[in-house]
């Protein structure tokens, strides 16, 4: 079978080896990022196209990654209906949190596709440039019309999380508490949520994006009852209406530390993908999760800064227990900065290396 190693696999082919991208494989750990980043704030990063389209296209560049990942942020979303953002070094993102009905009705969601135009023309660049390139030596290792674009937005619970709480947080007890203690309020800022992302993914889908990916970071932190109500509920939603819009793009979960949750985020959301966090252990999921539900995932990060021999065991590891099943190499979350670029290049030499090994 032809056509794109990633989506093939998202579309459920058990290619092998399977297709490789890293979440946040655009960032900290390459140089070239780092000269790039004094050039401009975050925001201004992720709302210019001719830094953001560089910045997706680094990775890919280096590492033929199967996938490139739009350089932007889940909170791009919150920005654009109005509420206030800055990224503050060891802080992370600041926002003027939302506590009341009159601060959720100050957001105006009707601002989003203005707001959000630099980033779909970044789409469109990067389309261009991954399949039909002016010039071909601009992908450097990658060879045009092989690399996947994917789109992306946060999931409504986890974007609700830094919107409510006004920042990061190790428990969000604001966004907790407001989902039981109000629950009219809350509802209503993920029934806003839930709208506007998958408004937001279609545009993006219409300006490029091969699939799409969904992260809810936060997922985890959550009782059944309320995970049922506040993540796969919202994620079905965004689901079916891309279905309708798009019935033919991959759209990828990411319900991070959802533990046994996960087979019934998979079946009950209709995802075609389901990404997993480092905690999960594969040959269980295996048994939780359709088969038809291609796997992403799942090599610790922290594996990854190590490098060397524990390096190259883990990636095959994880890549062997996913034999004769759709999967898509990943991390169980992002790349850290202290990563040296080599041990990213060992990663994919080490994926790819198969030739003495029997296909599955």
């Amino acid at each position: 079978m032809t056509g794109k190693k990633l989506l093939r696999a998202l579309k459920g082919d058990a290619v092998w080896p399977p297709p490789v991208w890293l979440m946040r494989q655009a960032g900290r750990y390459l140089p070239e990022f780092r000269a790039l980043r004094a050039q401009a704030d975050f925001i201004t990063r992720c709302m210019t196209p001719d830094i953001a389209t560089e910045v997706t296209l680094q990775p890919i560049r280096r590492y033929a990654m199967d996938g490139a990942i739009l350089f932007s942020d889940i909170l791009i979303l919150p920005w654009a209906m109005g509420q206030s953002l800055e990224f503050k070094e060891n802080l992370g993102p600041i926002l003027e949190p939302i506590h009341t009905r009159a601060d959720l009705d100050r957001l105006q969601p009707e601002r989003v596709r203005e707001a959000t135009a630099p980033v779909m023309e970044t789409l469109r660049r990067l389309r261009r440039t991954l399949d039909a390139p002016d010039d071909p030596g601009i992908l450097g290792a990658a060879k045009p019309g092989e690399t996947t674009l994917i789109g992306f937005a946060g999931s409504p619970f986890t974007v609700a999380c830094y919107m409510v709480e006004g920042g990061g947080s190790k428990e969000f007890a604001s966004v907790r508490h407001m989902a039981y203690a109000e629950p009219d309020l809350f509802g209503r800022l993920i029934d806003l949520l839930t709208r506007t992302t998958a408004d937001m993914l279609c545009d993006q889908i219409e300006n490029g994006a091969e699939a799409v990916m969904l992260f809810d970071s936060w997922a985890g932190i959550l009782p059944p009852a309320q995970f049922d109500r506040h993540v796969i509920a919202p994620t079905r939603r965004i689901v079916d209406e891309i279905r309708r819009r798009h019935p033919d793009v991959p759209i990828i979960g990411f319900p991070r530390l959802g533990g046994v949750l996960v087979g019934r985020y998979a079946e009950e959301t209709g995802i075609n993908a389901m990404a997993l966090d480092t905690t999960a252990d594969l040959a269980i999921v295996r048994g939780l999760v359709p088969d038809t539900v291609t796997l992403q995932g799942n090599l610790d990060p922290l594996c990854l800064v190590a490098g060397g021999t524990p390096l190259v065991d883990a990636v095959k590891a994880v890549r062997d227990a996913m034999k004769g099943r759709a999967h898509v190499f990943n991390l169980g979350h992002g790349v850290l900065p202290q990563t040296s670029p080599e041990h990213v290049r060992l990663l994919v030499d080490t994926l790819r290396d198969v030739s003495a090994e029997p296909a599955p």
